[in-house]
């Protein structure tokens, strides 16, 4: 036992268990293996757009018959859609792309789910979607823009395109890993 303690306590393997043990500590705060493990279901719903109020020329409150004394509800058009498929990580879930009555866009996921990961974003992109490995790199070879984070690896949820964004530039949506530059699987926008 004596002759352990004494390789033990020298400097050089004293140094090389520091070293192991950050090494160790790194890699597990990069790679963050117990999200896998881990779920999050985000159950938003669709946000509500307030319709421009017409206007009234003859001075007096404009009347329409059936319509309530509030704003105007106008229920948000798909203007694309499409299935995610599987990448890196098994992934299914519905992609839209709506435009809500105040012209702005959102990506909508619904029934999401997939694998959860470090730095997962909602990337929206002009990369075509590829099956299998194939498909697992293509989505930063082109343009794309990041929608943020992604808020669960289950449920739905939404995610509001920057104002000035032309949805028309892009053909698809990617749960892309940004930290290891993978998809975690996408989904071809199909025009309405």
């Amino acid at each position: 036992m004596g002759r352990v303690r004494g390789v033990l306590t020298r400097p050089m393997v004293v140094g090389a268990l520091a070293v192991a043990v950050v090494l160790v500590g790194v890699g597990l705060s990069w790679f963050q293996p117990w999200k896998l493990w881990q779920d999050e279901t985000v159950r938003e719903a669709l946000p509500e757009a307030t319709a421009p109020e017409s206007a009234d020329t003859s001075g007096g409150r404009a009347a329409t018959q059936g319509q309530a004394s509030g704003p105007d509800r106008a229920a948000p058009v798909t203007v694309a859609s499409g299935d995610l498929i599987s990448h890196e990580h098994a992934t299914s879930g519905t992609v839209k792309l709506l435009r809500l009555a105040d012209g702005s866009h959102i990506v909508r996921l619904e029934d999401l789910d997939t694998s959860n990961g470090p730095d997962l974003r909602v990337w929206l992109t002009d990369a075509p979607v590829k099956e299998g490995r194939a498909g697992w790199f293509v989505f930063d070879d082109g343009r794309h823009e990041s929608l943020g984070r992604l808020k669960g690896n289950k449920g739905s949820h939404n995610y509001r395109l920057p104002a000035g964004l032309d949805p028309a530039d892009f053909t698809s949506i990617s749960i892309w890993c940004d930290r290891f530059d993978v998809s975690f699987g996408a989904a071809e926008l199909v025009r309405v």
